[in-house]
């Protein structure tokens, strides 16, 4: 694909997800998630190979039935009231319907299974922008009409973090980890949307630091499953030596940024008087962390038998730009301390 045509489909994603976060009426909120699915295909399909056009196919298979449910659930929230205002979703067989077709667009548990086999066959550059900017749009409309009732939203998410964390445990591939990576984090934002939108908010752009250097580092060194990243200290030491933080910061643990939408997710659900849920979220994220553990282990711990001429790729000068990847870096370890002010933005 040539650099005009991938500027055209990268703008059409922009048009539409901007689209959708300006739009009232559902039509053009349809219009502008359509926008943004068929900008995505030829992105994904821009290899001649089957693993790409596979990918795209499925995609395309997922998203299209999503919209199709969506479009179902606005035609038969007017027929039942009369609007079609995005505001004015009140009917809970249509608010049921769309948020199902919501999930799977953004790819919650139990409409989960099409993530992982789609990351699996894009590069890791399309795969963040999977992983980041295609979740804007859904998780605008789902704000918008979070039902008054969060059991669904929170069945959802509990879902979500568990089969996110189950899923990852037997992985090799680095792009299934990190897609089954971004459905347990889906399901923390799932789980607090009814409650406090603004900290559903808090916690999307906090996944989106935290997962971005991941995917920029494994496309500097060209890694995609985990036996390799035991080369990874030959072509990037000092790189290697930050990257089991990046995946601790993703796993949620302190005093990491990723630590800060968990901590602030628990007080919420605990003033909710939600303790026991709050637990069973903490607990279910334990498989997250064995995997991302699994990552740091191959990473720092183990080495591969190279030869002589294997150990001397970091001398050479890389041609790709590592500031934007420095930079998210340094975000995803050190945010934390910004977590009162944080705290504050998240109050109505």
């Amino acid at each position: 694909m040539g650099p005009y045509l991938t500027t055209i489909m990268l703008m059409s994603l922009g048009l539409g997800t901007t689209i959708v976060f300006s739009s009232h009426h559902w039509m053009l909120a349809w219009m502008g998630l359509e926008i943004n699915t068929l900008a995505m295909i030829p992105l994904m399909a821009q290899k001649p190979h089957p693993r790409p056009v596979e990918a795209a196919t499925k995609y395309f298979l997922t998203q299209a039935a999503a919209a199709l449910v969506i479009l179902f659930a606005a035609i038969l929230n007017s027929w039942s009231t009369g609007q079609w205002f995005t505001s004015f979703m009140v009917q809970p067989l249509p608010l049921l319907i769309l948020s199902l077709g919501l999930a799977m667009k953004i790819g919650l548990a139990p409409l989960h299974f099409w993530l992982p086999e789609v990351m699996q066959g894009l590069t890791l550059t399309t795969g963040l922008i999977l992983a980041t900017w295609q979740k804007l749009a859904p998780f605008v409309l789902l704000i918008q009409i979070t039902p008054n009732d969060p059991k669904i939203m929170v069945m959802l998410g509990l879902l979500s973090i568990l089969a996110g964390g189950w899923g990852g445990l037997n992985q090799t591939q680095l792009r299934k980890i990190l897609a089954y990576s971004s459905i347990a984090h889906m399901g923390w934002m799932a789980i607090i949307v009814s409650f406090s939108p603004a900290l559903a908010t808090l916690t999307i752009l906090v996944y989106f630091i935290t997962t971005t250097p991941a995917f920029l580092l494994l496309n500097l060194t060209k890694t995609t499953n985990i036996g390799a990243l035991a080369t990874s200290w030959s072509k990037t030491p000092i790189l290697t030596m930050i990257t089991p933080l990046l995946m601790l910061s993703l796993a949620g643990l302190p005093p990491l940024s990723g630590f800060m939408p968990k901590l602030l997710i628990i007080t919420e659900l605990t003033k909710q008087q939600l303790g026991g849920l709050a637990t069973l979220a903490a607990m279910f994220t334990l498989f997250t962390v064995y995997f991302y553990l699994r990552v740091a282990y191959s990473l720092s711990l183990t080495l591969s038998p190279n030869n002589l001429a294997g150990t001397t790729p970091w001398r050479f000068t890389t041609k790709q730009n590592t500031l934007p990847l420095a930079t998210i870096a340094t975000l995803s370890m050190m945010l934390l301390p910004l977590a009162p002010a944080m705290l504050t933005l998240t109050k109505p």
